[in-house]
């Protein structure tokens, strides 16, 4: 398991994934999961993995092997993301039919997920999420992310804070607390954390980090939050039981 998300706002995108790969509870491995395949100065390209290993790794494998020989389709020739997300898409499927009877004899399953993000000179940022049958969705300004992987621990917290407004730094502190909740429900992500933030129109990455596990600055937000949350429960009203039987005539939506 795995958790990678992307987050699309009017000033850029934030890129972020977990490092933890498993087939089963006493064999655990560290992968990278979040690749920079950019052309700087004309595209920023930034991709995050889930999913069956091998069919991602031989995925990457051959993208990249058609930007070192110059074929004539490529992520660096490609006119708009669209078309990059479906060319990405051709690559897995590639992979998985090669494999395919493999590892059905085995029951071995060879889903796996991408997400797309970036921008092409002369267009506006995009965040694609990329299948295994090659079909793709994108962001919205209403739907301003995208998860993959061990997803709905990490989802409340983009729920209630994330808007297409959202500054950038919020939204990365926003996509590290979003892992940090995954890692405290779910072993099976973990760290080393990578983040990319990158600011629209810039054409390269200036923000980009890497946390290992015990690494200062996720002790200190997973502290800072836990302490927040123990706060506001503190402050939340209490039950009126007294009028839980009674019928009221007031009705407050909530979304």
């Amino acid at each position: 398991m795995t958790y990678c998300l992307g987050i699309l706002t009017k000033f850029g995108l934030v890129m972020a994934a977990d490092s933890r790969t498993n087939a089963g509870v006493d064999y655990i491995s560290t992968y990278q999961k979040l690749f920079d395949l950019s052309q700087p100065g004309e595209r920023i390209l930034l991709l995050c993995t889930s999913g069956n290993l091998s069919v991602t790794q031989g995925a990457l494998t051959l993208l990249r092997q058609d930007l070192q020989s110059g074929a004539a389709v490529n992520l660096h020739t490609l006119p708009n993301f669209y078309e990059i997300a479906r060319y990405i898409g051709e690559k897995l499927r590639q992979i998985q039919e090669q494999d395919r009877s493999w590892l059905q004899q085995d029951g071995i399953d060879a889903t796996c997920t991408v997400i797309l993000g970036g921008q092409i000179k002369g267009q506006e940022p995009e965040l694609y999420m990329i299948y295994s049958q090659g079909n793709c969705i994108h962001a919205t300004k209403d739907t301003p992310f995208l998860q993959i992987g061990e997803t709905k621990y990490g989802k409340p917290i983009l729920d209630r804070t994330l808007t297409f407004e959202t500054p950038l730094e919020a939204a990365a502190k926003c996509a590290l607390l979003s892992i940090d909740s995954t890692m405290k429900s779910n072993i099976s992500v973990g760290p080393p954390i990578s983040l990319v933030m990158y600011e629209i129109d810039s054409f390269r990455i200036k923000h980009e980090l890497r946390l290992r596990i015990g690494a200062p600055y996720l002790a200190q937000i997973r502290r800072h939050w836990e302490a927040c949350l123990r706060q506001a429960f503190e402050c939340m009203p209490e039950i009126e039981w007294e009028h839980a039987l009674q019928d009221s005539n007031e009705d407050i939506p909530i979304d």
